[in-house]
């Protein structure tokens, strides 16, 4: 799997003319970061008995970030996985009309598959947004600034992927299933970038009292 590589040899990877990984599957590792981070605080407040309140949801939340984290690092493949076709379909010959006809077919699929692919990215940050939400309120202060950094690189993943989202649909023919992902996807941004934008804010009056 991409992220089960040496850190420093994904970012050489990411960083070389190889069309993957790309934007996509850095924003799965960045998700990934954010859920390790929820993940982190869970396991700095689970036994504590000054949190012991809300020992229950902590446990719950440490499982359910774990989870996501390692979906998250499954999707930074599945995301190079649907790109990989797609950049094979833009070298397709389009000189005679049935050549024309058999890349529109090509393109209309595997756009679709690359589109899908950052979605389900964006999905399963948002799940991560609202674990932070939680952990960042019931955890312990001693390490609510690692939720605070959690939040701020889920919104960053979240972003990041939709763009993905956006390059592949402006190149759709089929106007009315781009029109369906870009609302799925802006209404996921607007969503998360709201919880992320407060789940700061939150940090900060803990951190100021």
């Amino acid at each position: 799997m991409m992220l089960d590589k040496n850190f420093t040899d994904f970012l050489e990877e990411l960083s070389s003319a190889a069309p993957v990984p790309g934007g996509g599957g850095a924003s799965a590792a960045v998700g990934a970061l954010a859920a390790a981070l929820a993940s982190m605080v869970a396991n700095l407040t689970t036994g504590k008995k000054k949190y012991a309140a809300y020992e229950e949801d902590i446990r719950r939340i440490l499982k359910d970030s774990e989870k996501k984290r390692k979906e998250l690092t499954a999707l930074a493949d599945a995301d190079a996985e649907a790109f990989q076709p797609l950049a094979k379909a833009y070298g397709l010959p389009k000189t005679m009309p049935e050549e024309i006809a058999h890349r529109e077919e090509v393109m209309k699929t595997v756009l679709y598959d690359a589109s899908i692919a950052p979605l389900r990215i964006m999905e399963t940050v948002t799940d991560v947004i609202r674990l932070i939400e939680e952990v960042a309120e019931k955890g312990s202060v001693m390490a609510v600034s690692d939720a605070g950094a959690a939040a701020v690189f889920a919104q960053a993943a979240l972003k990041g992927a939709s763009l993905n989202v956006f390059i592949n649909t402006k190149s759709m023919k089929d106007r009315e299933t781009a029109a369906a992902l870009n609302e799925q996807a802006r209404r996921m941004i607007g969503e998360g970038e709201a919880l992320t934008d407060r789940i700061f804010e939150m940090v900060m009056n803990r951190l100021d009292n």
